[in-house]
């Protein structure tokens, strides 16, 4: 089964990197972050790969190029101005079959072998994992003016958002139209209306990498050997 990773946007929040880099390759402890999503899926026995790059899609090509990895991995320029569901429309000659897809920023540790069960059991179009985000500040709980409770949570336990982590049906491309359009906005909203997008719920880690903070976060992690993704 093939896996997607979009990887081919500028990453212009966290642009102290992405003037030399695409985002997908910047390191977190010693390996890109890309490398990092890519062993985890092998993990799981997925060995058959897809990067949609765009900006300095060299980097990435050069990269898994000389890298040796066991698994099959091919990079293909989608367009520096492309936005995510046309990148992945671009793709539909090599999707003829179930595929997974993910973004090249978000680390998790969920279980994808869960996960592609439950969207064959669903029978959906498009199946997301819907993740509880991390939590940017600590979580105060007041009791009229002083403070009765102070978290500091490394995820929000009320409310989901979507996590990537997809599982798709080729026939979802079909929703994407011509237009260059993000995956997060009409495809997934007409997948809403049709009744064909699963939300997977995955209560256990998953981080994404926006910002120098968040990338701080992730080398912490890796150097006290409290990395949820590697386990």
């Amino acid at each position: 089964m093939k896996v997607v990773i979009l990887a081919g946007g500028k990453g212009s929040r966290i642009s102290e990197y992405t003037k030399i880099l695409p985002k997908p390759m910047i390191k977190i402890g010693s390996k890109p972050i890309l490398e990092h999503i890519i062993n985890y899926y092998i993990k799981f026995g997925f060995n058959d790969f897809i990067i949609a790059s765009g900006y300095k899609h060299r980097i990435i090509k050069n990269y898994f190029k000389k890298k040796k990895i066991s698994a099959k991995i091919n990079v293909i320029n989608t367009g520096i101005e492309t936005l995510t569901g046309s990148r992945l429309k671009r793709l539909s000659n090599y999707l003829k079959d179930t595929f997974m897809l993910t973004y090249g920023d978000g680390l998790s540790n969920v279980n994808l072998k869960k996960l592609l069960n439950f969207h064959k059991k669903n029978r959906k179009k498009i199946t997301l994992t819907a993740v509880h985000p991390p939590a940017r500040f600590g979580e105060l709980t007041l009791l009229n003016n002083l403070v009765a409770r102070f978290d500091e949570k490394p995820q929000l336990q009320k409310g989901r958002i979507n996590g990537g982590y997809f599982v798709v049906e080729p026939e979802f491309l079909k929703l994407i139209g011509n237009k260059n359009v993000m995956l997060e906005r009409s495809p997934l909203k007409k997948a809403v209306k049709t009744k064909n997008l699963a939300a997977y719920k995955h209560n256990g880690f998953w981080f994404c990498m926006d910002t120098v903070r968040d990338k701080k976060v992730l080398d912490t992690m890796i150097k006290t050997k409290k990395s949820p993704w590697l386990k």
